[in-house]
């Protein structure tokens, strides 16, 4: 089913106690952090979406209880005369996970149908190329036995207008705002179609979008990381594996250990 940005504008107000909510899923995706850990699994979590859409707040909430040293976040911008000098693809392939390892992608290989196909940072016959070049890129990952998903935050433009002049006013936000921002929301009707054909080239059986309506920030939130732990749990094996017998010994014969 063609997915379209309109369909995601409602901007409901979360229904509950937003604390007590974020903890839980929080506590949750802890639980699966550790689970993925321990069976050596590799995930990449691919956060795309309008400038202030609310992909950052998301990662950092997100990303809150889980141990630093099995997961990275990667914000991607423009690319450095390197990575321009060989495929697009090729600065996204040195970040791939490793076993136990969460790769999120703050922006990502997307911006070859978007940001470059919209400012023409490449050739049409190259953006055309890429819908291609990324299903078959996240279906090697997929088919390596990596879970992957992909989250679209989407805002309606009056809503980012007003977080817009809302970081204006905030001295400790202004950074968060550039004239790159104004760029884009001048040809938004450009990105709405680039954004439109990305659903319809690339959201896949393998590898499907999930929109999340962002014009409330805390509705948001909480279903893209209700999203993300229900996708791992069901990717993960039920249970934990019983302690390893060569450890046990090893604790035995330290300290007189007994197993419950």
């Amino acid at each position: 089913m063609t997915i379209k940005l309109s369909d995601f504008e409602a901007g409901e107000k979360f229904d509950g106690d937003y604390g007590d909510a974020l903890k839980d899923v929080q506590e949750r995706l802890a639980d699966v952090h550790f689970k993925h850990i321990i069976y050596g699994n590799r995930t990449i979590l691919v956060f795309e979406g309008w400038d202030a859409a609310g992909k950052g707040g998301c990662i950092r909430r997100m990303t809150a209880e889980w141990d630093p040293r099995y997961f990275e976040v990667y914000p991607i911008g423009a690319p450095s005369s390197e990575e321009k000098d060989r495929h697009f693809l090729w600065r996204f392939w040195k970040n791939l996970p490793g076993s136990r390892n969460i790769a999120v992608f703050d922006r990502s290989w997307y911006g070859r149908v978007l940001v470059e196909r919209v400012e023409g940072f490449c050739s049409q016959a190259e953006w055309k190329r890429g819908y291609d070049e990324i299903n078959e890129f996240e279906a090697q990952q997929i088919d390596g036995g990596t879970n992957l998903i992909k989250l679209f935050f989407h805002t309606t433009q009056e809503e980012q207008d007003k977080r817009f002049a809302r970081r204006l006013d905030t001295p400790y936000k202004r950074w968060k705002i550039t004239a790159e921002d104004f760029r884009n929301r001048a040809r938004r009707e450009d990105y709405v179609e680039a954004i439109e054909d990305m659903f319809k080239q690339t959201d896949t059986r393998w590898a499907p979008w999930t929109v999340i309506d962002g014009n409330d920030k805390k509705s948001a939130r909480i279903k893209a990381m209700t999203h993300v732990a229900e996708t791992l749990e069901a990717a993960l094996p039920e249970g934990l594996p019983d302690a390893d017998p060569e450890l046990v010994k090893m604790a035995e014969d330290a300290f007189g250990y007994k197993p419950d």
